[in-house]
C-alpha cells in the first residue's frame, strides 16, 4: 500500500469518526417531555399496571422461580450421569465420567436446597419483623 492510499484512509476513517462523534449531539437537539420517556403512559391507566405487591413477597417468588430451575437443572444433570452410566459399557473411563456427573448433580442439588431453605428462612424472618403479613 502507498502512502497516498495510507492517507486516503486516514483520511476517511478520521472523517467516519468525526461524524459518529457529532451525530449523537444533532440527535439530542430536542427537548424531551414527560410524553417521550413514557410517563403518561403509565399514569393515564392505558393498561399498563405495577405491581402493588410488597417488594419482600416478589423478591422471594423470583428467588424460588430461580432456584426450582436451577433444581430442574440439576436433576437433568443427575439423569445425563445416569444415561451415561447405563451405555458406558463397562469401560472404565466412561463410567467414571458417569459416576463424577452423577455425584456433582446430587452435590448441587443439595446446595440448591439448603439456599432455598435459607432464603425461606430469612424472608419469612423479615416479614414477620417487620410485623406484615
Amino acid at each position: 500500500m502507498t502512502l497516498k492510499a495510507k492517507r486516503i484512509i486516514g483520511f476517511a476513517m478520521t472523517c467516519g469518526l468525526a461524524t459518529l462523534v457529532a451525530i449523537p449531539a444533532f440527535a439530542a437537539q430536542a427537548e424531551l417531555s414527560a410524553n417521550d420517556l413514557g410517563v403518561n403512559a403509565i399514569e393515564s391507566g392505558n393498561g399498563i399496571k405495577l405491581g402493588s405487591g410488597d417488594v419482600r413477597t416478589t423478591a422471594a417468588r423470583i428467588i424460588n422461580v430461580a432456584l426450582g430451575f436451577l433444581g430442574i437443572i440439576s436433576v437433568c444433570i443427575v439423569l445425563l450421569g445416569g444415561f451415561k452410566y447405563m451405555i458406558s459399557g463397562g469401560q472404565e473411563e466412561k463410567v467414571a465420567d458417569a459416576k463424577n456427573l452423577i455425584i456433582s448433580g446430587i452435590i448441587g442439588l443439595a446446595i440448591i436446597l439448603s439456599a432455598w431453605a435459607i432464603t425461606k428462612f430469612v424472608i419469612s424472618s423479615l416479614i414477620t419483623a417487620t410485623g406484615t403479613s
